[in-house]
């Protein structure tokens, strides 16, 4: 029988140092992203917050117009008090 001649494996075992960097800058960008949009979700989380509570001031002042002149309805340009009308006249 003849003796079997060994087999050498061809194949490349790393990628090149060009392909590499640009996979390992790929792959940062990619993460810089992902950091960058939880960031900006951080903030929107923040923001509503802050929304929410100066939507709560609002409520009371509004209720506190409302006891003080009988109206929240008020141009907040000039301050003009804009009373309901009842029967063509104003209250």
């Amino acid at each position: 029988m003849a003796k079997k001649e060994k087999v050498v494996d061809l194949k490349p075992t790393h990628v090149s140092d060009d392909h590499l960097k640009k996979i390992q800058e790929t792959v940062s960008e990619i993460n810089k992203t992902y950091l960058e949009l939880g960031r900006i979700a951080a903030n929107q989380h923040a923001y509503l917050h802050s929304l929410t509570g100066k939507q709560s001031e609002l409520n009371v002042l509004q209720e506190e117009l409302n006891k003080e002149y009988g109206t929240n309805d008020i141009d907040i340009n000039d301050g003009t008090i804009n009373y309901q009308k009842e029967n063509g006249k104003v209250n």
